[in-house]
């Protein structure tokens, strides 16, 4: 029988937009050095996390067949598990919104927010600088989720610069396609020598050096690049597929996703400094 220790907790582990992504060069591990300005959404997938009284890590809900010990999800909490010697465990349910292979980070988002629900849950007291070299063994991504913060990220992403933006509604656009990462940071047609950014890097020429390569191997991406640039500049995000258009107001944007084809899916959410996983956690812990 399993123990519950304490109230489950509901964290949003959001999408994150790359506002652009340059790459500098490749390393001799075969990582890419990096500079690119991530920001947080107010919308992703839902994760529920209730502590047990066993060590096992169980993953339930919207996992779409992976197997349990390849779950990013799993690996985040076996990985603290270990690291801590905790002799707790959980039950993690997973409502997913966010679409795999779509550049918003929904794997390193599950993972990071896994790790940073468990520390606070499991009373493991790591410190975000400590979850962040955790985090960056299960992906590039994880640590700026863990940073939770809008920042532009250096080396290969873990370096990390919080910045302030004002806040953007943004619409997304999912068109349907599935875009391997490891496909394109392979690719020997990827664009690898983009020059460092300048101290004031917002008078630079800014884009996303993986787009012209992405939108020859997946021409949909192309399409809803076009289509998108009807109501305003667009932009793809990470390595793709989702695409987005920015806007000062949520009414411009759902006026947009409002006319979107069918074949597409895709999704209006207002641009957050701090991550909502954070803001949640924050406000939980505050009432403790």
């Amino acid at each position: 029988m399993t123990h519950i220790l304490k109230p489950p907790i509901t964290l949003i582990a959001p999408a994150k937009l790359n506002l652009f992504l340059h790459i500098n060069g490749r390393r001799d591990d075969g990582y890419h050095e990096l500079e690119t300005l991530f920001t947080f959404l107010e919308f992703g997938d839902d994760l529920t996390f209730t502590v047990t009284h066993e060590p096992d890590i169980t993953v339930i809900g919207d996992t779409n067949g992976i197997a349990l010990t390849d779950n990013l999800i799993y690996k985040a909490a076996r990985l603290l598990q270990q690291h801590c010697g905790c002799q707790q465990g959980a039950t993690i349910e997973l409502l997913k919104r966010l679409p795999m292979g779509g550049g918003v980070g929904g794997g390193s988002s599950d993972a990071a927010t896994t790790l940073l629900a468990l520390n606070k849950l499991w009373e493991c007291d790591l410190s975000l600088e400590e979850l962040a070299k955790l985090g960056v063994t299960l992906g590039a991504d994880v640590p700026v989720f863990i940073n939770g913060h809008t920042a532009i990220a250096h080396g290969i992403g873990e370096q990390l610069e919080n910045v302030e933006l004002p806040q953007s509604w943004f619409c997304v656009i999912h068109p349907g396609e599935h875009v391997s990462t490891a496909k394109i940071f392979t690719h020997p047609d990827l664009k690898r020598d983009t020059p460092k950014l300048k101290v004031d890097w917002q008078t630079e020429n800014l884009g996303n050096d993986c787009e012209p390569l992405v939108k020859k191997l997946c021409p949909e991406v192309e399409k809803v690049l076009q289509w998108l640039l009807k109501y305003a500049p667009s932009k793809m995000t990470g390595t793709g597929a989702c695409c987005f258009a920015e806007f000062s107001t949520q009414a411009q944007a759902q006026q947009v996703l409002a006319q979107l084809p069918d074949k597409w899916t895709g999704f209006v959410a207002s641009s957050a400094t701090l991550s909502p996983a954070h803001k949640a956690l924050n406000a939980h812990f505050a009432m403790k």
